[in-house]
């Protein structure tokens, strides 16, 4: 099923301009122990120190890739929703001061589903927040606790309607796969999610991440995850209950009412130019790829140095660049337009894939192209990272 999307979006950005922006908050009450993200617990946080810090890594990106407004900014981490609501709202300001923003900007904020967070939610739209991503991530207390969530199933279903009620656009993140979870079990608690009403769901299978807590579980045998084939078929009939439902599925773990796709997300996918400000935040403008010092001790301490806390800076080559939106890109439902990307990364389409394994896959139903559109079918879909490494040409990725 294709979702409808705005293909007049789709085409890329050329100038190096930023249309999206990406604010980091590295800091957690606790660290879940199925993620690998940059996140931090700390006794302590200097919230002025903080705020100054970010505005000062904001216009130095600014100074770079501004002069065209913004269309999406997502605070990200981390919990952001432990942020000062006064902190968003300066930022945001800023933000406005030095890009503008474009008309219906879409500002998305993650938020942890807890009573104390939830308090902040009428603040926090007052600030300009007017989307906000909530962590359920599962609707049982067994299963919450398994996932290392502070908060209950109670808890997280009241902070839902207290979001919808604040918020115009309202997502949450489920888990599943998780071990011996059951068809039954997944369809009962996923069809409860979808009657939450929002309009848009990230359900992302349960991944055993390196250097995480539940590595380390896994390795010690004190579970054992689900196994593949069982995981596949929970994916297939998540991609059918949610397109029944109106939600279907226009990324890989993403799914949503035609018109409720992430914006700023899509940027990314779509592999257009933003900024990242924060620790461990990357970017993208035009031809280069920018990377922030990840600890946030060291971060605070390179924009004190430099008025920025760039740790790294890198020229991508357009085979790397295709590489990459050719990764990103097929996530979508969507797909990649061959012939944009050969134009503008002026390389030739015909180098751009290689076309007897796309051929080879298309032929199996794992794949289909509609006029230059190279789109991963429902089929394809539980085997994307293994058709990535059949289609992208060898030669993109080792440049």
């Amino acid at each position: 099923m294709t979702t409808t999307l705005d293909k007049k979006a789709l085409t890329p950005a050329e100038t190096g301009v930023a249309q999206a922006l990406y604010i980091h908050w590295p800091f957690c009450l606790a660290k879940c122990p199925y993620c690998d993200f940059n996140s931090h617990v700390r006794d302590h946080v200097d919230h002025d120190a903080w705020e100054a810090a970010l505005l000062a890594d904001m216009r130095h990106e600014a100074a770079l890739a501004g002069g065209e407004p913004l269309r999406s900014i997502f605070f990200g981490g981390g919990t952001p929703s432990l942020m000062p609501p006064a902190m968003v709202e300066t930022l945001l300001n800023e933000a406005e001061q030095l890009w503008g923003f474009a008309d219906n900007i879409e500002i998305t904020l993650e938020a942890n589903p807890s009573s104390v967070e939830a308090a902040n939610f009428a603040a926090l739209a007052q600030a300009g927040i007017n989307r906000v991503s909530l962590g359920l991530q599962a609707l049982n207390n067994e299963d919450l606790r398994f996932l290392g969530r502070l908060h209950d199933a109670e808890e997280g279903i009241a902070a839902l309607g207290v979001a919808q009620q604040h918020f115009s656009r309202v997502s949450f993140d489920l888990i599943y796969a998780r071990p011996d979870q059951s068809p039954a079990a997944w369809e009962d608690e996923l069809r409860r999610a979808i009657d939450f009403g929002t309009g848009h769901l990230s359900l992302y299978q349960l991944t055993i991440e390196a250097g995480t807590r539940f590595a380390s579980d896994v390795r010690l045998k004190r579970f054992m995850p689900l196994d593949d084939d069982p995981a596949a078929d929970l994916f297939t009939m998540t991609r059918e209950i949610t397109a029944a439902a109106g939600l279907p599925a226009y990324e890989i773990s993403n799914h949503a009412r035609p018109g409720e796709e992430s914006r700023h997300n899509l940027t990314y996918w779509r592999y257009l130019d933003y900024c990242g400000i924060g620790p461990g935040a990357h970017g993208r403008r035009s031809s280069a790829a920018t990377q922030r010092h990840k600890k946030p001790e060291n971060w605070l301490e390179a924009v004190t140095r430099n008025g920025h806390g760039i740790k790294q800076e890198l020229d991508l080559t357009p085979s790397t660049q295709v590489s990459e939106a050719l990764l990103m890109g097929l996530r979508l439902d969507e797909g990649i337009d061959l012939a944009a990307m050969s134009r503008r990364f002026n390389i030739p389409s015909s180098q751009l894939i290689d076309r007897k394994n796309a051929d080879f896959y298309a032929n199996m139903g794992l794949l289909r192209e509609e006029d230059s559109r190279l789109i991963v079918t429902d089929r394809g879909m539980p085997l994307l990272d293994a058709l990535l490494g059949e289609i992208v040409p060898a030669a993109l990725v080792e440049s």
